[in-house]
Formats: C-alpha cells, structure tokens, sequence
C-alpha cells in the first residue's frame, strides 16, 4: 500500500535544496510525481507531490521535518483520494495595469459558480509601451463538462471594464 504526501517548501534560496529533497525523499523509497518550485523574493518556496511505501511513511515524514534544522521548512499533508469527477480544463488569462484586488475579483467570480481553481500563475512585469506595473494572471480552472460558461464570461466582461483588464477565455 502506498501512502501519498502533499509537501510545502520554503527555505531561503541558496544552491542544493532540491538536491537535498531529493536525497531525504529517495533514501525512503519516495517516489518524486509533481511539483512547481521557484525563487520568490530571496526564497524558495515550492510545492511536491510524493508517494512513498505505507510503511516508510513516518519515518519520512520525521525526516523531511527535521530538515528545519537546515533552514528548509516541510509542512506535510497526506493526500486523499476522491472519485474524479466528469470535468473539462478552461484556461483564463487576465492582463493589465496592476493593483490591488485583481486575484480577489476574479477567484471571486469563480468560487461563486462552484469553479474549482486546479492553478494560478501570477506574474507583475512592466508595460512595454509605459514602463507601468502590468500584472498577469493565468488561470486553469477545473469546471463541470455541463456548465455553461456563457453567464461567466457576462461577469469576467464586467471586471475586465472595471478594473481595465484583458481577460481572455480559452
């Protein structure tokens, strides 16, 4: 039986941190199955998908725990599983001038309609032709394959007119 970990990661950014994951995970029989890591502000922060023996499970999770005495901090959660539900992937892209309140606005306008973020990928740049802060947001939104996405897009056409964004359904 194989137990599934769901790991947080943050530790600050320095050279061989993932290589000390790694080492901690393999040295348990882990088996590394997903991630998304970056550099954010002078840390690394990431996030890791792991399945690992029923029996080395514990002593995994004491492992990777112990590894804030290296200055890398694990938060663990076991996975669960649930029955897949019958959905499509649609993905929204949002760009324009950025300010507070873009990311409320629209996971607003997606919790409302029982839309289910799968992922958010944000990004603050400078517009090309002014230099001014441009924020990006991408997201890839699990949605039942009855919905009828036209109501979302009368909103998401709302908050594009209020808050001067481009907001693109794919």
């Amino acid at each position: 039986m194989e137990t599934c970990l769901v790991l947080t990661i943050i530790s600050d950014d320095r050279p061989g941190v993932v290589e000390r994951l790694a080492t901690v995970i393999e040295s348990h029989g882990g088996n590394w199955q997903e991630s998304r890591m970056a550099h954010l502000d002078g840390k690394f922060a990431g996030i890791l998908r792991l399945t690992v023996a029923s029996e080395q499970t514990q002593p995994l999770k004491s492992k990777l725990q112990a590894l804030s005495d290296e200055g890398i901090q694990v938060l663990l959660s076991e996975g669960q599983s649930s029955a897949a539900l019958e959905h499509k992937q649609v993905k929204i892209s949002a760009i324009g001038p950025d300010r507070p309140g873009i990311v409320l606005e629209l996971s607003k306008a997606f919790a409302q309609r029982q839309l289910n973020v799968g992922q958010l990928d944000t990004d603050c740049s400078s517009m090309p032709w002014s230099g001014d802060p441009q924020f990006e947001a991408h997201y890839q939104l699990q949605v039942a394959s009855d919905s009828d996405l036209d109501e979302l897009q009368d909103t998401l056409d709302t908050i594009a007119d209020d808050l001067a964004l481009d907001i693109q359904i794919d």
